[in-house]
């Protein structure tokens, strides 16, 4: 026996097999409950078309929630996608519907990616005088291939400098899954000379004003504004497309 084969059912089943973050769970819970369900939730797997699929999806297109439809359609996609290995579908018509919904909105985020530009930044960090936290913050930015929130919130139980490894676990990174980022030994030694101001607490960089938080975007956007750095020139999330093109001018390396 397959077992049930309800769009509804085979989700509930996939859900519980995955090991998501609690937060990522709880958007995916949302996505097919209000949007996915109501039309397809009691439909047999095999039954439900690309157009199907299409109708309910231009639905939510309709409402100017371009971003949620495309998001609705790639949770639909692995619903389907385990429908086909467990044996209870044999296609996803999510594949068809390729280029029918409005194009998402590609947001540029501001980084210095320019040749005779790239070399700025770490000079200016390098003369960077402010708060500890936000100084090392940007020096370990230059480092490291994680997002500015996965940075910020850093905490020192999730690194291992015997293994030269930051283990960031499940619940903070934007996929819900763990990740082990090795460490050049540029990074490690950074994390070892603010280790002696900071490494009694939780956070690597923890807020000025109570240890209890670690410092917001905000604190690390103003200091690129007080580096020099236009809010249209450079911001947190800037990083890493300028690592690639600065690792490019130096032949792969960095700093």
């Amino acid at each position: 026996m397959l077992g049930p084969t309800r769009f509804v059912s085979l989700l509930l089943s996939g859900l519980s097999k995955q090991c998501l973050a609690t937060a990522t769970l709880d958007k995916a819970t949302w996505t097919f409950e209000q949007l996915l369900f109501p039309e397809l939730g009691d439909r047999p797997i095999k039954a439900i078309t690309a157009p199907d699929l299409l109708g309910v999806l231009r639905k939510i297109e309709s409402r100017g929630a371009i971003e949620t439809a495309h998001r609705a359609k790639q949770r639909a996609s692995q619903v389907f996608r385990y429908a086909i290995a467990t044996g209870r579908a044999t296609h996803d018509p999510v594949g068809d519907l390729r280029g029918a919904l409005t194009p998402k909105d590609v947001e540029h985020r501001a980084a210095i990616t320019e040749a005779k530009r790239v070399g700025e930044l770490p000079r200016a960090i390098h003369g960077y005088v402010g708060q500890p936290s936000t100084h090392y913050a940007l020096k370990l930015a230059s480092y490291v291939f994680v997002r500015p929130g996965e940075l910020r919130a850093a905490e020192w139980s999730e690194f291992d400098f015997e293994r030269a490894e930051w283990r960031i676990p499940a619940e903070r990174t934007k996929v819900g899954e763990a990740h082990v980022m090795p460490l050049a030994q540029q990074a490690v030694d950074i994390l070892l000379v603010i280790q002696p101001l900071t490494g009694s607490g939780r956070f690597v960089f923890p807020s000025l004003r109570t240890v209890t938080r670690p410092i917001s975007e905000g604190t690390v956007n103003a200091a690129l504004r007080r580096l020099g750095f236009s809010k249209e020139g450079m911001t947190g999330h800037g990083f890493a497309p300028w690592r690639r093109r600065y690792s490019m001018s130096r032949g792969g390396t960095l700093i």
